[in-house]
């Protein structure tokens, strides 16, 4: 056969192969070709996370179990969540003292006068009322002090709306000293809407302060813990970090109302609070009662990191205010003590038992460190003023822990002026991680899966901090958790896994909405009183993170990465631990695909499909249907070392192959 001969059949060869995989495209068919000896990038165990802010009543009334609200009387309006219970025959008054001392943290109390044998009280309303469960038992404590030498019980009880009594229980203050009291009960029905009532038996006068009421259920039965189901939910997404306390909570309406991690350690009758920024931030979801106590605060928050073996990336103030509400600052020339608290914060985390800070989180519990490795400076702050603190914050603190990786604040957008002068400024400073914000619509996270294939593999690394689909627009009220937004989501992840040498972290924003009490939407977890489930969103967040992987390989269509081809978008990364070959791919087409996954010089031996899929894109979990979104899995059928899926439309498939 002559040369030419041979050149003309090979160029009639490519030519059928070409026409061929045209056909099986136009067809639904698709060739996809796995290349598992290639590594090109290492997955880091923090590649997906969790971000918490407490906005949605997600730490008070949400994720911190303490039932009572304004339990110490410090609300602007001391007696927001409490009303006066006169039943019949019941005499008597209420007065609220405020001792003036400015540098207390709790300088108010109540006192209670019983002019009448029958007593009398007052009922606290709880977060949208108290979700009580039969049989669990509440653990109910108080300060409390006698007054005038009298000999006062106090009386405890859970109500219905009804006023039927479910749970009930007493203390007997003695003395006029400040003492601590507590008492346990059982409760003896269930209601998402109970009171708690707190009364004199009798004639009398006592002085109340603290009064707390948890369930016992909590996590891992801690007093005064977290609230179970909700940490549970985050557990069993294994996340690689633990991004807190915020968000826009870090800046703070002004500086006096940002947080200040070192007013919430140590004990919680002392910790300082304040109103929470989100208390006022939106017209058309105004919620006066909401402030934080801290009692979830930065050692709770290192002990959840533990608890659920996430990584902790706690964010500092920069000396910025959010810039969208007063836009102050702090003179550069009296920065010091906002640089002082990074540092102290690393002492706390780190630090021997021997050092000043390092005490302080032996004395409350936990004398070994908490490892941190990261430390956020400034939220979405944006300008020149945040790179000129932003530059002080960095120097100080590498100077004295080198191996702390800084995340730094790109803005609140993806792009535009502010991420512009960002980027070019923070790439420049050689900046170790920049903090990437995307509240965009579904076609946006599909569009924009290629994002960082081009992005400078030896500059800083990507942090994609807050991310959410937008059903509607960017803090509309009438965003949804809906289908169409999880599933573009899950095709943008499939882009950040592809360049996971690049996007090394990576978290949904916001975490947690309580049904009744929330100001943000879309959210990846609701609650009310008693209940919670994760959204369509939960459940592609929590795909993607259990199924980590550590090493990304090629994935290809027709050579190239799949990235949107025919609506599809897809990653694939090896599990070194378990010798599987983890594949996750998205056909967001509205008709079934179906392809043929070549794994290249590997023999697959068997694995499974796991799906999450529904032909309504405006589909949603509720209360009610938890599951209506939820994974449901096969096995892969295998010939010949090539696997066949037919994928539904609208489908994000996980797919486990054993190697």
């Amino acid at each position: 056969m002559t040369a030419g001969k041979k050149a003309l059949l090979a160029g009639m060869f490519c030519v059928s192969l070409f026409n061929a995989g045209e056909r099986a495209l136009a067809q639904g068919k698709m060739s996809f070709v796995v290349k598992p000896a290639q590594i090109k990038a290492s997955v880091q165990p923090t590649m997906w996370g969790v971000f918490f802010e407490d906005i949605n009543l997600g730490a008070d009334g949400g994720l911190y179990a303490e039932l009572v609200k304004n339990r110490s009387f410090e609300f602007d309006t001391p007696m927001m969540g409490w009303k006066e219970e006169k039943k019949e025959g019941q005499d008597g008054s209420y007065l609220i003292l405020n001792t003036g001392n400015r540098s207390k943290a709790n300088r108010r109390y109540i006192r209670l006068d019983s002019r009448s044998e029958k007593g009398y009280g007052l009922t606290n309303e709880g977060f949208r009322g108290m979700g009580i469960k039969k049989d669990n038992g509440y653990d109910f404590s108080v300060w409390a002090r006698q007054a005038d030498n009298t000999r006062s019980r106090i009386k405890v009880s859970l109500v219905t709306p009804e006023g039927a009594e479910i749970g009930t229980a007493t203390v007997s203050p003695e003395g006029s000293e400040w003492k601590k009291y507590t008492a346990s009960f059982k409760a003896s029905a269930t209601e998402p809407k109970a009171r708690l009532q707190v009364s004199l038996d009798g004639k009398g006068t006592v002085d109340l302060d603290m009064i707390s009421l948890f369930p016992q259920d909590t996590w891992k039965r801690r007093p005064g813990g977290l609230r179970a189901d909700m940490v549970q939910l985050l557990a069993d997404m294994k996340p690689g970090f633990l991004r807190f306390p915020g968000g826009c909570i870090v800046e703070g309406r002004t500086l006096d109302e940002r947080f200040q991690w070192k007013k919430t350690i140590g004990n919680v009758e002392d910790r300082d609070l304040i109103i929470n920024r989100w208390n006022v931030e939106f017209k058309h979801r105004l919620t006066p009662d909401y402030f934080q106590t801290f009692g979830l605060g930065f050692y709770e928050y290192f002990q959840l990191c533990e608890d659920i073996g996430a990584s902790p990336l706690p964010i500092l103030n920069c000396g910025m205010a959010c810039q969208f509400n007063t836009a102050e600052v702090v003179p550069v020339d009296q920065l010091d003590p906002y640089v002082q608290d990074a540092l102290d914060l690393i002492e706390f985390a780190n630090g021997p038992v021997s050092s000043v800070w390092g005490k302080k989180r032996a004395e409350m519990g936990h004398p070994a460190p908490f490892n941190l490795k990261m430390l956020g400076v400034g939220n979405e702050n944006w300008g020149e003023q945040y790179i000129e603190r932003l530059k002080i914050f960095t120097k100080a603190i590498k100077s004295k822990y080198p191996d702390i990786r800084i995340v730094n604040s790109s803005g609140t957008d993806p792009d535009g002026a502010r991420f512009d002068y960002l980027n070019k400024e923070l790439r420049a400073m050689n900046a170790d991680i920049i903090d990437e914000h995307y509240y965009r619509a579904p076609q946006w996270f599909l569009e924009n899966a290629s994002r960082y294939d081009n992005y400078d593999r030896k500059g800083p690394k990507i942090f994609a901090g807050e991310y959410a689909a937008q059903s509607v627009r960017i803090a509309s009220p009438d965003n949804k958790n809906n289908w169409e937004c999880a599933l573009a989501e899950a095709a943008f992840m499939t882009g950040l896994e592809r360049n996971a040498d690049v996007v090394t972290m990576a978290s949904y924003a916001p975490l947690f909405a309580h049904a009744e009490g929330w100001q943000w939407s879309p959210d990846l977890i609701w609650v009310d009183n008693l209940r919670s489930y994760g959204t369509a969103n939960y459940q592609v967040q929590r795909l993607f993170s259990v199924n980590k992987g550590n090493s990304v390989v090629p994935l290809l269509l027709n050579n190239k990465p799949v990235a949107g081809q025919e609506k599809v978008y897809a990653s694939a990364v090896l599990d070194s631990k378990t010798n599987e070959l983890i594949l996750k791919v998205v056909n967001a087409a509205g008709k079934e695909q179906s392809g043929d996954f070549m794994i290249e010089g590997k023999n697959a031996k068997k694995g499974t499909v796991t799906e999450l899929s529904s032909s309504k894109l405006d589909a949603v979990n509720s209360f009610d249907q938890p599951q209506t979104i939820s994974p449901v899995s096969r096995p892969a059928h295998l010939t010949g070392g090539k696997l066949t899926i037919n994928m539904k439309p609208y489908s994000v498939n996980l797919i486990r192959l054993a190697l």
